[in-house]
């Protein structure tokens, strides 16, 4: 299979983390709840971890590369207080002020 299309996703938060097991078939992410968010990779595509917290969808169909990687990212969206969540690699996340105390 070549691969023409990418999509890559950081995770930023602490103890997030992303794994993949059955050749990049299954995507566990640990991203604060109680329990893993488990996800079936389509078929189209294919998934590495470079790093626990580097994710890259790889695959022929542009749509189905981004849909997936949509989808990965809309469980845990980048807050706009810390910057926590999943955001790709290239987003820049602009930060709100917080409550001023007196």
């Amino acid at each position: 299979m070549e691969a023409k299309f990418f999509r890559f996703l950081k995770i930023v938060g602490v103890g997030f983390r992303a794994r993949t097991e059955a050749e990049g078939r299954q995507l566990f992410l640990k991203l604060g709840y109680s329990h893993e968010v488990e996800f079936a990779v389509p078929p189209a595509v294919r998934v590495f971890c470079f790093k626990p917290n580097i994710i890259c969808y790889t695959g022929i169909d542009k749509q189905r590369v981004h849909q997936f990687a949509g989808v990965v990212r809309s469980c845990k969206p980048p807050e706009v207080y810390k910057g926590n969540g999943i955001l790709y690699i290239d987003e820049v996340v602009k930060k709100k002020q917080g409550k001023k105390s007196k």
